[in-house]
């Protein structure tokens, strides 16, 4: 996956962080690599990142996609970091899931680690915080992280290749559900994680809260 984009940087001559944001029109964000190009040519290159992402049949992606409105109904869900940490926890169960059914394939136990992009200094404690409750949760409504090593892992966007491709994958979904525009989805569709009869709905992308969606 690093070799493929960084070809794709190579041959469209960027040099710099892919995130989706920057392909949005007349973003000429200083950080931006792709500033001053032309629209056109950014679309392309945003499904070379796609098909990219489509094309690896090891890779699976996730999604959970939350509704501020359903959220903020529910007792546990009063501040924006709440809602943020209910988002995050359907995410790690798929993520744990997706190591236990590779392990039932492989005969052997297969391990993961949760790598999150850089905030804030207190965004990043929190939610560390976060993840440690949900390793060590005693809870019947908190699956059993049997298969996650280490705790969560905060790393720069701009040096994980990893977290940029999870920033594509975080904007083919917001562009499906916050826009009902599913170009990208679709694309991306092949590399989401699905039931054995091929549902995506709560096995690659999953929606929070699961009752009251809004």
């Amino acid at each position: 996956m690093r070799d493929g984009l960084m070809g794709i940087k190579i041959r469209r001559k960027i040099r710099g962080e892919i995130k989706w944001r920057y392909f949005a029109p007349n973003n000429d964000d200083s950080r931006n690599p792709m500033r001053g190009m032309p629209q056109g040519e950014r679309d392309a290159i945003r499904e070379e990142v796609y098909k990219l992402l489509g094309s690896e049949t090891a890779v699976r992606t996730l999604a959970c996609v939350a509704s501020r409105v359903g959220a903020y109904k529910m007792a546990s869900v009063n501040t924006q970091d709440e809602l943020y940490h209910g988002t995050f926890k359907p995410i790690t169960e798929r993520f744990q899931y997706h190591l236990q059914d590779i392990s039932k394939i492989t005969g052997i136990k297969q391990y993961g680690i949760v790598v999150g992009d850089h905030r804030g200094a207190g965004d990043d404690k929190r939610l560390r915080g976060h993840h440690e409750k949900l390793l060590h949760s005693a809870s019947g409504f908190t699956s059993k992280y049997e298969n996650l090593v280490e705790g969560l892992f905060i790393h720069p966007s701009n040096l994980s290749v990893g977290i940029q491709l999870a920033d594509m994958v975080a904007g083919a979904v917001w562009r499906k559900f916050e826009r009902k525009d599913d170009r990208y989805f679709k694309m991306l569709e092949p590399s989401l994680r699905k039931s054995p009869a091929g549902v995506i709905d709560g096995f690659g992308v999953v929606k929070y809260p699961l009752n009251g969606f809004v």
